[in-house]
């Protein structure tokens, strides 16, 4: 089942970021080797006793006229509607309650979905106490008084965040059906290509406020198997400038990638990979799902015998962190290729699910590090003693050594490709866990 989506919502300088980089912890610098995902950095995987789930920072950038301010958290606000199962609502104590606080309430309200109120920048309770119940008049329940700042109130916060968390509504049989996130930037073919496999015109998306979510969600059935289709397409609403639609973009990407089993990244055959491509790409491929790269408007490309090879050298090029992704080149408009864009998600699934026996796995890591002895550093040579799966989407190992430390990256590849080398995993991203000598899981 896929994590809950809480969202961070309200104006600038009320301490959104603080609070968005307290609950992310680390998380916020993790990302160092995929290009495009680690400069403006919007989500995180957050844990809070049992729970696990993905915060998003809405916050662009910041207006300078009061107009724009209150347009701008309209804005935020809907995208938390449309996308989050929890929204966090935050406020600041020392300005006080001021009238965009009130209509953007006014819209989380109206939306039915769980709002917890926090009211920030809470240094001392008993001095500002009395400032914080001014925020019941704005009726969407108990203010809760935090200090992002200073670390104070997060756990009371974050329990009452929780306790909105959904239970599981798929049921057993929607779980084993595929999920396929269909993401790209604007104007690339998503809605298009939705169309196209179900074979007829239809709005896809519904715009009443609190419905996008699940009505972007279409069920399509190809030669008697089902699969869920999620379509990021209608998830954009007209920003007023062009990094502000990237943003919201990202936010709609990062929601529907959480959610699928494979991602199709749709990319534009007349443009070409761009670095907005890049920065989607790299969400799939950072969450671990089964990837393939659709090429679309393949029709519209004039071509000569070396076309393919020039546009597949360009996106290993751009792409050049998850070689394992599958690439198809399609025509939504057309229909050219659509059954083998089928084939290729169920070759993938099939691919995210392999398991491989410890044994055989172990044949293959004897023969790797015959060929290439392990690092070694000051005198010390790494020892592994033996490498098993302990899970599946993605295909996850657990590699047992004498000393972490030792364990470079790069040997660490070698072991991946050889790996690859010997079972395929095309199109799915392989996990590697280091593990020391009777260290506790």
């Amino acid at each position: 089942m896929s994590k809950p989506v809480v969202a961070i919502v309200g104006r600038p300088n009320v301490g959104k970021s603080t609070l968005f980089n307290v609950l992310a912890g680390e998380m916020i610098s993790i990302v160092k080797d995929t290009p495009g995902v680690t400069r403006d950095r919007i989500y995180a995987d957050v844990t809070w006793l049992d729970h696990s789930f993905t915060l998003i920072d809405t916050g662009g950038i910041e207006p300078e006229s009061s107009d724009i301010i209150l347009s701008q958290m309209r804005e935020q606000a809907q995208i938390a509607i449309d996308t989050a199962d929890v929204i966090i609502f935050i406020t600041d104590v020392r300005q006080g309650l001021v009238d965009a606080d009130a209509k953007v309430a006014d819209m989380l309200r109206r939306s039915r979905k769980p709002v917890i109120l926090a009211v920030n920048k809470v240094d001392s309770l008993q001095k500002y106490m009395m400032d914080v119940y001014e925020f019941y008049n704005l009726g969407i329940g108990e203010p809760i008084a935090v200090s992002a700042a200073n670390r104070t109130g997060i756990g009371d916060l974050l329990d009452e965040v929780v306790k909105e968390f959904p239970e599981d509504s798929e049921t057993e049989e929607d779980e084993d059906i595929p999920r396929i996130a269909v993401v790209g930037k604007p104007n690339v073919g998503k809605s298009s290509l939705i169309n196209r496999l179900l074979g007829e015109e239809r709005v896809i998306v519904s715009d009443i406020a609190g419905t996008t979510r699940d009505a972007v969600d279409t069920r399509v059935k190809w030669q008697g198997k089902e699969y869920i289709f999620i379509d990021t397409a209608g998830l954009r609403r007209k920003g007023k400038v062009k990094e502000e639609i990237e943003r919201y973009s990202v936010i709609r990407t990062v929601t529907a990638v959480e959610r699928a089993h494979v991602v199709v990244i749709l990319i534009d055959a007349v443009e070409g990979v761009t670095e907005q491509d890049a920065k989607i790409a790299g969400i799939a491929h950072e969450k671990g799902k089964g990837v393939i790269i659709a090429v679309n408007k393949w029709d519209a490309v004039e071509k000569d015998d070396k076309t393919i090879y020039k546009y597949t050298n360009r996106i290993r090029e751009v792409l050049a962190y998850m070689p394992y992704a599958e690439l198809v080149f399609i025509s939504a408009k057309t229909g050219q290729r659509i059954p083998r864009l089928f084939e290729t998600i169920d070759a993938v699934i099939e691919n995210q699910t392999l398991r491989i026996q410890t044994g055989v796995l172990n044949e293959i890591l004897s023969e790797a590090v015959a060929m290439q002895q392990p690092p070694s550093d000051r005198g010390r040579r790494l020892k592994i003693f033996y490498m098993t799966q302990v899970g599946v989407r993605p295909p996850t190992f657990v590699i047992f050594v004498n000393d972490k430390e030792l364990m470079h990256f790069s040997y660490t590849r070698y072991l991946e490709n050889k790996i690859r080398e010997a079972f395929g995993f095309r199109g799915t991203s392989l996990k590697f866990i280091i593990r020391q000598r009777g260290e506790k899981s």
